[in-house]
């Protein structure tokens, strides 16, 4: 039985990592498609971009996605959990804002600015296809990467929420010692 299992999730790693390849090294659109189901849907839930459908989601890739990805842009992968239908990716994602990115940062003008933002991706399958990706980040850690909010306006931290969860040993609180406590 262990055994079983063992296999179903490597066959879902392979399988979600095909994609990964395909999206940010291969960059092929249909390549990415093939590992998905007939009814794929993406979200990128901080700013609702995607798409729902098989074709309308082989265009966003095409056309949005693909095209809009910065040239120095790199996964670093934190942890992985998969279960029976189901990864959960933890993973930092690392670029220069050097080009116009409307799925992540929709209407924001290249800034050229290094950015490190923390993301939770989880994808589920059905048998061996990818049915479903809900990539999570939190925005206000990119805005104020981007000069776009302050911290002194509102909680928020930059790139020091990427840092920690590399190296623990950084610091821990730092808008509690901001504001004395």
């Amino acid at each position: 039985m262990g055994d079983k299992k063992s296999s179903e999730a490597s066959l879902l790693a392979e399988v979600w990592e095909q994609h990964l390849k395909s999206e940010f090294e291969l960059k092929d659109a249909d390549a990415a498609i093939d590992t998905m189901t007939d009814h794929p849907v993406l979200i990128h839930v901080p700013v609702c971009a995607g798409a729902s459908g098989r074709e309308a989601l082989r265009s966003f890739y095409a056309n949005v996605f693909i095209p809009q990805m910065p040239h120095d842009i790199e996964l670093k992968p934190l942890s992985r959990t998969i279960g029976q239908d189901r990864i959960v990716d933890e993973f930092i994602l690392k670029f220069t804002h050097t080009i116009q990115m409307d799925w992540f940062l929709p209407g924001i003008v290249p800034t050229g600015r290094v950015l490190e933002v923390p993301h939770v991706g989880i994808i589920s399958f059905i048998g061996d296809k990818i049915n479903s990706e809900h990539i999570y980040w939190d925005q206000g850690t990119v805005l104020f990467q981007l000069g776009l909010i302050s911290s002194d306006s509102v909680p928020v931290c930059g790139v020091e929420t990427a840092r920690l969860l590399i190296d623990q040993s950084n610091t821990f609180n730092p808008l509690m010692k901001k504001s004395g406590r």
